[in-house]
């Protein structure tokens, strides 16, 4: 076993001396105390803010502020934005954000501006628990401020922001919608701008944790042009879309219903407003000086690449004025038509807006590539807009540049990906859900290593999973889908808390915390027993719970009764808690379903879905997709040496260029989730760099080109900016450049030189603080490559190339 000696001691030592709860919360919090308004902490959608007022003295050497929020927040110093959080925790802990605040301190009367909204609904991307805030100021040793019972912060109810409107989807919490004056935002800068204060409560204690990974940057990106302005006007359509979001309120989906809200539900309102006249401009935005709007006109903003972040403006209206901000990750026929493209999410914000000056920012981060404002009512002077960007920091040094400028520009589309989806956890997007979903997060948690030289966001991902003693409204033993998150619908995908047993090998594979993952083992215990449950006489899984997932395709249609796919899964999942944890009865369950895999679902040509019951047997379907053929080979359930026709029609006849409709048309094609992967992942597996550097190109230059991110679907009509999809910049690393494995724990660095249609490659990886670097170039049959490992790693060189190697130093 690939780590056993070295790990399996101490899990075992361990798994004695360490309990579920060991996580205990060192004094993250000096003096500060949760507070909230008076007996309003359960109220859905209540914004806040507090303002704490200190003096400096000159020469001041530290000064940190620490934050611990629920749900959401961002602070200012002195009208300064500071930062955004907080990161995400298991149900019943809360982490705090340190900030050092001291070069934003001044000689004299400083203000800190916390605002802060309690959402207190369930979603997939925040927890439904009581709002709070603790904070606390601490300069050259002493607290100067802090919340509780001392009063150094005062708080009120921000009411700009419209309390009682829809949710931005069925994921995620409340939209915004704004009513503002001209010096709404004051407060922040001065302390004797009179604000209507509220009670406030101390709540009970929390239980704190340390953020554990890195803030974002927040730089202010701005649009690379000006693609066009025009006019609308409102048209009212012959039906209107109502989402779930907005019908389906109600005990399970938390929010306010369409007849408590305060403003005319702007999903409804978007679909009456109707692009009237357009000219293209595409004019550089530097180039470009301040405009002026009137009522129903409308620019559209390119921002070059598909962004995360606050949306942000500096504009002044002359008039009492409203408008949209509207937004999308791609242009539909030519304009932004969000709710055409995605029908399920609110892409927009309304503001409106009495005469005067406005600095305005979203509360929420957004992802967008467009953005068109339009102007209904009102006039006013559009300067500078921008997007606060809200993402992982990039590691510099995580880099990769080959001859083939399409290799390099999906690498950098992994990159922008992988950023934007790993804030504080794995995301599957950063636009319509923002949800720490698993099986994502089995691809993304390799790619953070390679871009970041770290598993810092990983950590945090098991750590979440590890806390809970249990979680609510799910079967006894199962794990969310998706977590942090509320599934008051008892909603689950069995599959992916299997792919939770795969990720967590791979994460102690890459020297993971072995605390962590001993902590863990209860889990995955518990799982495993739940899913024998389920096991029929042939023992395979039969008639599973919950959403049944195995890929964005027809596969999921073929799902009832026995899936074959979920079976390859769970045999997979045994054998890993195997490696994990020693238990050998795992092994043999493993084994033997693979086995009875093998007899009921090859039909001689290919493997089938799934079976049905019919009269008390079960008999095999003709239901047949690519992706199937992909699971059975990534899953070791077939190999090309014992079914090697199927292998070599998976090679020869499938891939991104097959007519579906003249080959193999009763062979469903696979998606970009998860199924294009795993073909990767195979002709990796088998040698077929060749033939996998041009497919790369075929799947995932298009995306790249189009948005600058990688995309959910193969096509454009869902998430154009995923988590997992990232982990193309792995395959890169791996099978273009070369460096074919990374063995943190005995720290070997595997080197492999293939026969590639390409001239060079060079590339760098962070391990820690330290780098692999590695960079290499073809000329007729000789490679010159250069090399260099972190000292303490030993370097194995695999030569699967007729050319000849020569080293050279750089």
């Amino acid at each position: 076993m690939y780590f056993q000696r070295t790990f399996l001691s101490l899990l075992l030592f361990l798994s004695v001396t360490v309990q579920v709860n060991a996580f205990q919360e060192t004094p993250l919090m000096q003096k500060a105390k949760p507070v909230w308004a008076a007996d309003r902490e359960k109220e859905m959608n209540l914004n806040l803010g507090f303002r704490g007022v200190f003096t400096a003295k000159q020469g001041s050497k530290e000064a940190k502020l620490r934050i611990a929020a629920s749900t959401i927040y961002r602070v200012f110093v002195n009208g300064e934005f500071i930062g955004s959080g907080p990161a995400r925790a298991a149900h019943g802990y809360f982490r705090v954000d340190e900030y050092d605040v001291n070069s934003r301190l001044k000689e004299g009367v400083n203000i800190v501006a916390v605002e802060v909204a309690g959402y207190n609904i369930n979603t997939f991307y925040t927890i439904d628990q009581p709002s709070f805030l603790q904070a606390e100021l601490e300069t050259d040793g002493k607290i100067v401020l802090s919340t509780g019972k001392n009063k150094d912060f005062e708080a009120f109810q921000l009411k700009e922001r419209v309390q009682k409107v829809e949710r931005y989807s069925f994921q995620r919490p409340f939209t915004e919608y704004y009513r503002m004056k001209e010096g709404y935002d004051q407060w922040r800068t001065s302390g004797s701008k009179p604000v209507d204060a509220l009670k406030l409560s101390v709540m009970p204690d929390v239980r704190l944790l340390p953020r554990h990974v890195l803030m974002p940057l927040y730089p202010l990106l701005e649009p690379v042009s000006l693609y066009a302005g025009g006019t609308v006007q409102k048209v009212k359509p012959e039906k209107y879309h109502k989402d779930r979001s907005l019908t389906a309120i109600g005990p399970q989906l938390k929010g306010y219903k369409e007849t408590e809200l305060e403003v005319y539900p702007p999903s409804q309102e978007m679909l009456e407003i109707v692009t009237d006249t357009k000219e293209i401009i595409n004019k550089p935005t530097a180039s470009l000086n301040k405009f002026s709007l009137k009522a129903n006109e409308f620019l559209i903003y390119d921002f070059g690449t598909d962004l995360s972040g606050f949306l942000g403006a500096q504009l002044t209206c002359n008039s009492a004025t409203r408008l949209i901000f509207h937004f999308d990750e791609l242009l539909t026929d030519g304009d932004v038509n969000a709710r055409k493209r995605q029908s399920d999410v609110c892409n927009q914000i309304v503001y409106e807006l009495q005469p005067g000056e406005y600095h305005l920012e979203t509360l929420e981060s957004y992802t967008f590539k467009f953005l068109k404002v339009i102007i209904l009512e009102g006039e006013c002077e559009i300067g500078k807009v921008y997007l606060r960007e809200f993402a992982y920091p990039e590691n510099k040094n995580a880099a990769f540049t080959s001859t083939n400028f399409k290799l390099n520009k999906i690498f950098d589309a992994a990159r922008q990906s992988a950023r934007q989806n790993a804030v504080d956890v794995f995301m599957d997007c950063p636009s319509r859900e923002r949800a720490g979903w698993l099986c994502d997060s089995y691809f993304a948690a390799i790619v953070e290593r390679d871009f970041t030289g770290y598993s810092s966001v990983a950590h945090n991902f098991f750590e979440n999973y590890a806390l809970p003693e249990r979680f609510a409204y799910l079967p006894k033993g199962m794990i969310p889908m998706c977590y942090p998150a509320d599934q008051y619908d008892g909603g689950f995908i069995p599959q992916w808390s299997i792919w939770f047993i795969l990720q967590v090998e791979d994460y102690a594979k890459r020297g993971g915390d072995p605390v962590l993952i001993t902590l863990l083992k209860k889990r995955i215990e518990d799982l495993l027993n739940y899913f024998e449950g389920f096991e029929n006489e042939d023992g395979v899984l039969e008639k599973l719970e919950g959403w049944k997932f195995v890929e964005w395709s027809k596969a999921n249609g073929f799902v009832n009764d026995v899936n074959y796919p979920t079976n390859m899964l769970y045999s997979a999942g045994l054998a890993a808690a195997y490696r994990l944890y020693d238990n050998k009865a795992w092994l043999q369950k493993s084994e033997r379903i693979k086995q009875t895999v093998v007899r009921q679902s090859f039909n001689g040509n290919f493997f089938v879905d799934n079976a049905v019951r019919e009269e008390g047997k079960l008999k095999a379907t003709n239901n047949t997709t690519e992706v199937c053929q992909y699971y059975a080979f990534f899953f070791n359930v077939a190999t090309p040496e014992t079914h090697p026709d199927l292998w070599k029609k998976l090679v020869t006849k499938f891939g991104p260029n097959r007519d579906i409709k003249t080959v193999y048309p009763d062979v469903f094609q696979a998606n970009a989730f998860m199924g294009n992967y795993l073909r990767m992942e195979l002709l990796s597996r088998y040698d077929l760099q060749s033939q996998m550097l041009l497919e790369i190109q075929d799947y995932f230059y298009s995306m790249a080109d189009l948005t600058g991110t990688l995309w959910e679907h193969m096509s454009h009509n869902a998430s154009c900016n995923h988590g997992f999809a990232s982990y193309i910049a792995h395959i890169l690393y791996r099978d273009i450049l070369g460096i074919r494995d990374i063995d943190y724990i005995n720290k070997i660095i595997t080197v492999r030189f293939t026969d590639l249609v390409l001239d060079g490659c060079s590339g760098t990886i962070p391990i820690g603080e330290e780098l692999v670097n590695m960079s290499w170039r073809r000329s007729g049959n000789q490679i010159s490559y250069s090399f260099k490992a972190p000292e303490g790693y030993q370097v194995k060189f695999e030569k699967l190339t007729s050319a000849q190697l020569n080293q050279f130093s750089e």
